[in-house]
């Protein structure tokens, strides 16, 4: 006897019985409407079963032109409305309640709003998507307040919301007053501390970051989890896992990372993808509806509300979530088909403080241009070197944006994501040392579309930069307390690390500027500023640190055999550059437009992610 849409699929010969058998399990699983899992998990395409409605004389309507009685609609959960995929509209003539439902045939679904609202229903057909879109856009509001202030309202102190505390501008303006103070007064003497310290700290941060990458290439990040423990992993004791899927007007390449994520070893049924989708992305919702092959994932709404930031999207998606773990990857990211599998195994063998593990990040197009080849020696010393070091050390970690995996439970204790941090990542990474848990680096790799755009380059890092600002404002409130809590290693590890990155970027350009001017030009006021005990200390910690930064982009190829990159690391002066001019747009929009999250345009590459992870993989 036919209970939904499916069944009578199934009863004509449109749909395998042991398929139909899945979705049903499925369905009961993670309680969702048989529709539901059909659609999301891979075993139906939308074109499919819009055929079949019109074959049953079931035409959809356009619910999003529909006239809706509030009154209806507000006796409804969105939680309900997105498991069960259906929206009451208004009362007819014939005194029925009108609604529409993705599954029209659904009798389970039928029954229950019959008892809820006490009325015979009248169900029509409407597109899943269309009731996604506009269910979370009426009866999201409460979620997505939670997923903005939530972490404001539990952890204030923790908060971006506010930039500048009242004490940290008092302490920024009286600086800049004693400064231009002794600066009238003593002009010269406070001109060559000034030059003295800051190059004094722009060495000792370029020294730390040394330290650190010999530091992780001695551990060579060996691996915890071996290739038997993977093969020998019992599925059945798999977790539900959760990825999130953060897009904004990334319609071209749906299709590409439908493809990417089939290639993940694990089982389809425990995969709880959630594809988040801002309520003014048609193009993004439409591509989705366009598909003509079936895709594993949930489309889930975010309703309009600003900051319009990733993190405030990822909130919003965790109150949907069903997994124990829980992941993110981007619109074009390729992983390690047993990466999901190594975590899992990783985890099982840690400490239960260990919360997140950290995957590495690299690029598939790292021989494109000069820019993307720069990007590849900067990633694959940053997380195959830098990170391990900074663990080894017991150092807070910046997550990067993706590839991080969750403790669920853990997540949502930490407060999630700061939704008024642009580098929400980094800042969730000290968050969870502070809480006295644990970040781990797990040797798997995630291979991404590294910019070969100058102007998209520096969108992307200054926002990068800028992020890095405003974690280091928000944890240096109270430095005191920061150390009771993350330990004068910690604490250290932390300002060379994340303060000193955008200090040495911020000062780069400055420091040459008074190298080169005294050097050709020969100033006389300058060489005031530079006595030759100054100019030689000066010019030693210039020289040094810049070629120790091209030693440590030498030594990220070692691990990926990258040596075809190697003498490109030469070129670190000029990349540095680049960043010095994102540094200070960073600054500027801290000022201007802290939440300000500047767009990157991705699938701007010429090269395939697919060849060129598969070559690189290691």
């Amino acid at each position: 006897m036919a209970n939904c849409g499916l069944d009578i699929m199934a009863d004509h010969g449109l749909l395998d019985v042991e398929r139909l058998k899945q979705i049903h399990e499925i369905a009961d699983m993670y309680s969702y409407a048989p529709v539901k899992a059909a659609l999301n998990f891979g075993f139906l395409t939308r074109n499919d079963y819009v055929h079949f409605l019109e074959i049953e004389n079931y035409a959809l309507i356009n619910v999003r032109e529909e006239e809706i009685d509030d009154y209806y609609i507000s006796q409804c959960d969105i939680q309900h409305i997105n498991s069960y995929l259906y929206l009451p509209l208004r009362k007819t003539e014939e005194g029925k309640l009108l609604v529409a439902a993705a599954d029209p045939f659904d009798e389970k679904l039928l029954s229950s709003l019959e008892i809820k609202f006490q009325m015979e229903i009248k169900m029509v057909a409407t597109s899943d998507l269309d009731i996604t879109w506009l269910g979370h856009k009426l009866r999201g509001e409460f979620y997505v307040k939670e997923a903005v202030f939530s972490l404001m309202k539990k952890d204030p102190s923790s908060s971006g919301l506010i930039t500048f505390t009242q004490e940290q501008l008092v302490f920024i303006f009286a600086g800049m007053a004693i400064t231009i103070i002794l600066a009238v007064v003593f002009f010269v003497q406070t001109v060559i501390i000034i030059n003295l310290l800051s190059s004094l700290f722009f060495l000792f941060a370029i020294l730390f970051k040394l330290y650190l990458a010999l530091k992780g290439s001695m551990s060579e990040l060996e691996d915890m989890v071996s290739k038997e423990d993977i093969a020998n992993v019992d599925e059945s004791t798999l977790p539900v896992y959760t990825i999130l899927l953060p897009v904004f007007r990334e319609d071209k390449l749906i299709r590409k990372l439908i493809w990417n994520l089939r290639s993940l070893d694990y089982p389809k049924a425990k995969l709880d993808v959630k594809l988040l989708i801002e309520e003014v992305d048609d193009k993004t919702l439409n591509a989705v509806r366009v598909l003509d092959f079936p895709a594993n994932f949930e489309v889930i709404v975010v309703p309009f509300h600003m900051p319009q930031t990733k993190p405030k999207a990822c909130n919003y998606g965790l109150f949907f979530s069903r997994g124990e773990l829980l992941t993110i990857y981007d619109a074009e990211d390729v992983p390690d088909s047993n990466q999901l599998k190594k975590v899992v195994c990783q985890f099982r063998k840690l400490p239960d403080n260990f919360v997140v593990l950290q995957g590495a990040l690299n690029y598939f197009n790292k021989t494109e241009n000069l820019l993307t080849k720069m990007f590849t020696l900067e990633y694959s010393y940053w997380f195959d070197y830098m990170l391990t070091g900074l663990e080894t050390l017991d150092i807070p970690i910046p997550l990067g944006g993706t590839s991080n995996h969750f403790k669920l439970g853990r997540l949502v204790e930490l407060g999630a994501w700061d939704p008024f941090n642009v580098t929400e990542d980094a800042d969730l990474g000290v968050r969870v040392y502070a809480k006295q848990y644990k970040v781990g680096v797990v040797n798997s790799t995630t291979f991404e579309e590294a910019n070969n755009e100058p102007f998209n380059w520096i969108r992307q890092r200054s926002r990068w930069i800028k992020g890095y600002m405003q974690t280091y404002l928000v944890h240096m409130r109270n430095p005191a307390l920061l150390v009771r809590k993350v330990g004068w290693a910690g604490f250290f590890g932390f300002n060379f690390f994340i303060g000193g990155t955008s200090f040495t970027f911020l000062t780069y350009p400055v420091l040459l500027a008074f190298f080169i001017l005294y050097l050709i030009f020969h100033f006389s006021g300058i060489k005031q500023l530079f006595p030759d005990w100054v100019l030689y200390f000066s010019t030693f910690n210039f020289i040094a640190g810049n070629v120790l930064m091209i030693y440590i982009n030498m030594l990220a190829v070692f691990k990926r055999k990258f040596y075809e990159l190697i003498l490109y690391a030469m070129v670190n002066p000029l990349y540095w550059l680049m960043h010095s001019i994102a540094a200070y747009k960073g600054l500027w929009q801290l000022i201007t437009k802290p939440f300000y999250w500047e767009k990157t345009n991705h699938g701007l590459s010429k090269q395939s992610s697919a060849t060129s992870a598969a070559g690189a993989a290691h």
